[in-house]
């Protein structure tokens, strides 16, 4: 049945449905399940009001632009991407404006929670794709981020210096990318099971060295790294917030900007671009092809080592698997950013929202959603992202595909 409803219908046109459905849905939550004459009320701890839009008239505002759009793209169409985009933009906003109706929300706190919770998932993507984008698949994200959470509390507590933990991270980081460049490139392993074997070593490893090591040395914490703020920058309303957050954010919005400089315009990106497309061509104008791709990969777990401070010493201490997936989910942002860095960040971010808007539900106003299904909201919408992009990412050509000089 789905098969032939996919057969007589474009993408344009079951976006187009889905959209209709989506702007009934809206509609009829405002006129069932919100009481007439409430307000949703955003403000800024500086500013104060910002925003206070009446919840039932924006819901019908917002269901009855849901119904438009998906009239045109049904028969009309444009852009499957640019639809889904408005659609999901429309949606978020009548749920935000839903779950605060007769409550008040700090928004830009949302926006600095959002980009906090993206930063580990954006450190990770940049990881995947340096390592991807020299042909090498690298699903060891999580277990070189893990390692270097380990790594970061006994090095910051043993020196003092949050400097020697951050190195001691990026290090292991880098330690691990090699191993897997060492198994992938040189003896043709398997890349993803590669990558697996590391991501169980890291468990393993992690776990029993914590529990016979650096607990009984009374290493296993030290004091959280905290919050950095930007002079001036940060005492601008509204947007002060955004430079009030804590280091690993700072570097990853530098290092954001450095990754797509260096992958799109300089020769070291052209090279790289080339042995992940075409190797043999690369090889034929005088690219070291596997050179290129163990310098890759290792600058790929050297910011992924660098992305597991972010719970180590954001904390200040070490716990079990404390990463929770995060490496994987990384994974899904660099598809879904089509193995760009300003793409993945924008994935990133979409979880990282999801992310603030759980804790602020189960905190703050108080949903009355159990906060298991609450805390499963990020990764749901992972998968729904995923299953949207999934078909139109294509990765670079010669991908996992190891390459020998003849």
């Amino acid at each position: 049945m789905l098969s032939k409803l996919r057969e007589t219908l474009t993408i344009s046109q079951l976006w187009g449905i889905v959209s209709i459905v989506a702007g009934l849905g809206i509609m009829a939550a405002a006129l069932f399940l919100l009481p007439p004459g409430e307000v949703a009320n955003f403000y800024d701890d500086k500013v104060g009001t910002l925003l206070a839009p009446p919840t039932q008239l924006t819901l019908f505002v917002v269901g009855l632009l849901c119904l438009l759009l998906g009239g045109w793209q049904f028969y009309q169409g444009f852009s499957p991407n640019l639809a889904l985009g408005i659609l999901g933009s429309l949606v978020v906003l009548a749920f935000m404006v839903a779950i605060t109706s007769g409550r008040s929300l700090n928004l830009p706190g949302i926006v600095q929670i959002a980009l906090t919770s993206a930063t580990p998932l954006t450190l990770g993507a940049m990881s995947g794709i340096f390592c991807e984008r020299s042909g090498v698949i690298n699903i060891a994200i999580e277990g070189m981020m893990l390692f270097g959470a380990f790594v970061a509390i006994p090095a910051t507590a043993l020196s003092g210096s949050y400097t020697v933990g951050i190195l001691a991270a990026i290090l292991t980081g880098g330690l691990m990318a090699a191993l897997h460049a060492v198994l992938s490139i040189k003896y043709n392993v398997d890349q993803i099971i590669s990558g697996t074997v590391i991501n169980i070593l890291a468990a393993g490893v992690t776990r029993y060295l914590n529990i016979r090591v650096l607990e009984p040395a009374g290493l296993s914490a030290t004091t959280p790294i905290g919050t950095w703020r930007v002079p001036i920058l940060a005492d601008i309303p509204v947007l002060g917030k955004l430079f009030e957050t804590t280091p690993p954010t700072l570097v990853m919005l530098v290092l954001l900007v450095l990754a797509n400089v260096v992958l799109f315009y300089t020769p070291w990106g052209l090279r790289t671009r080339a042995v992940g497309e075409h190797p043999r061509a690369a090889d034929t104008v005088g690219i070291h092809v596997n050179v290129m791709r163990y310098a890759n990969v290792i600058i790929g777990g050297c910011i992924a080592g660098f992305a597991g401070i972010y719970f180590s010493l954001g904390l200040g201490s070490f716990e079990d698997n404390m990463t929770h997936g995060r490496g994987f989910v990384a994974l899904a942002a660099m598809i879904f950013g089509k193995w760009s860095p300003y793409g993945s960040f924008a994935a990133a971010l979409i979880f990282g929202f999801a992310d603030a808007i759980q804790g602020k539900m189960q905190n703050v106003l108080q949903v009355g959603i159990p906060p298991e299904f609450l805390q499963m909201a990020p990764y749901i919408l992972t998968i729904v992202v995923l299953a949207g992009a999934i078909g139109r990412a294509i990765p670079p050509n010669a991908v996992g595909k190891p390459y020998e000089k003849q």
